[in-house]
């Protein structure tokens, strides 16, 4: 009985919190009351990282503090506590709150050791923040796993959180020939999706290994639409820190494929972008190893260009992926094909892209090309929703 009571003034304290403008939307971590039976008794790993908070708790804590059998933490890109480089290589380790081992995705093992203890497990439970982008690399851990549990014959338990840039899909879908370690899917770069609803698309579209399924459960979000605006409460890793950010993210990140800085190592990264020869411009900033970003490109040097964190949010989400800051850069350095880097296309998930900006088309014009894409997945997807478009 005192469980019972302490259960439901958590759940109150997790109804009452308000951690983002949105405080009405519901995640699904927050909706003990429908996963708790479902974990009664069984050996559980938690894929999460730092965002896996519900109210000011995290959800390992919880599980722990309710003694459920937690045998095991999965931690994705950026680590458990979210610090670490994009690719960087984070070693396993132990929580030192809970004692619970935290395995890492990114422990130069090829998932063989989240293998051997999914194994283990009953259940696989996962919560993590997503910002819905296809080289946001988290459901590329989701996907892995979720591969590793068919395999295994795991269930699945997604807790759905909202996507913040689930309000438009946007982009190609990727070119399979460009599959990579920040792109794995045939989905646009703005896909809209939850994770919950992806995971959902990849169990039905057959895009597991041998096109098997896993068996998965999805907690949904309440009070969500894919028309809500929702503003994370926690930046979801490093680069990302506030929702400028997270918005300019589908425009800026092209940047990674170039020789140009997107603003790693300052306190605006994806909000700015410049290059040492870039020129006519009257802002400047100069990267530097920072925390998230040890070794950024362009370290040390003054780039020229220009300032994206003031900008009108409302324009940016209209304008969804936006090739004209790229486009400018490109014009401005006049160096050619020297602008870029193999791993554009990685980015970008084609090579028209490159081809068409290096030909002289504006931003408007390579947008027109893949808007079949777009129309192509919106209808794809459909099926698999859990939310109103």
């Amino acid at each position: 009985m005192k469980k019972l009571i302490a259960l439901l003034l958590l759940l109150g304290t997790f109804s009452t919190t308000s951690w983002c403008s949105t405080s009405h939307v519901v995640t699904g971590a927050e909706q003990t009351h429908l996963y708790f039976p479902l974990l009664k008794g069984k050996k559980i790993v938690l894929f999460s990282n730092h965002t896996g908070m519900v109210g000011n708790q995290h959800l390992l804590d919880i599980m722990v503090n309710y003694r459920m059998k937690v045998i095991g933490v999965i931690s994705p890109e950026h680590g458990f506590r979210g610090t670490a480089d994009a690719g960087e290589h984070v070693t396993n380790s132990v929580d030192a709150q809970t004692g619970v081992p935290i395995y890492s995705l990114y422990n130069g093992k090829k998932g063989k050791t989240s293998l051997q203890v999914l194994k283990s497990a009953d259940i696989l439970v996962v919560d993590i923040q997503d910002v819905g982008l296809r080289f946001y690399t988290y459901y590329i851990s989701m996907l892995k796993l979720m591969d590793a549990c068919a395999e295994v014959k795991t269930p699945v338990l997604v807790l759905d959180r909202p996507n913040p840039n689930g309000f438009y899909v946007d982009g190609p879908i990727l070119d399979m020939k460009y599959k990579s370690g920040v792109g794995a899917l045939p989905i646009p770069i703005v896909h809209g999706m939850t994770l919950g609803e992806l995971a959902r698309m990849i169990n039905g579209e057959g895009w597991l290994s041998n096109h098997r399924q896993c068996k998965l459960t999805v907690i949904p979000c309440k009070n969500y639409t894919h028309q809500t605006r929702y503003e994370l409460p926690i930046p979801p890793s490093p680069n990302l820190p506030n929702m400028q950010a997270v918005y300019l993210y589908p425009s800026t990140c092209f940047f990674e494929g170039t020789n140009v800085s997107l603003g790693r190592g300052t306190s605006k990264p994806f909000q700015q972008y410049g290059h040492p020869d870039m020129t006519g411009y009257g802002y400047s900033f100069t990267p530097q190893s920072v925390a998230g970003a040890k070794n950024p490109p362009q370290l040390g040097k003054t780039c020229h260009g220009v300032d994206l964190s003031n900008a009108d949010t409302a324009l940016i989400q209209q304008r969804g992926i936006d090739l004209s800051y790229v486009i400018n850069a490109y014009r401005n350095l006049n160096i050619g094909s020297k602008f870029f880097t193999p791993f554009f296309e990685k980015l970008t998930g084609v090579g028209y892209i490159r081809e068409m900006i290096m030909s002289g088309c504006n931003a408007d014009t390579i947008k027109a090309k893949w808007q079949k894409d777009v129309e192509q997945f919106k209808q794809q997807r459909r099926p698999y929703l859990l939310y109103q478009e």
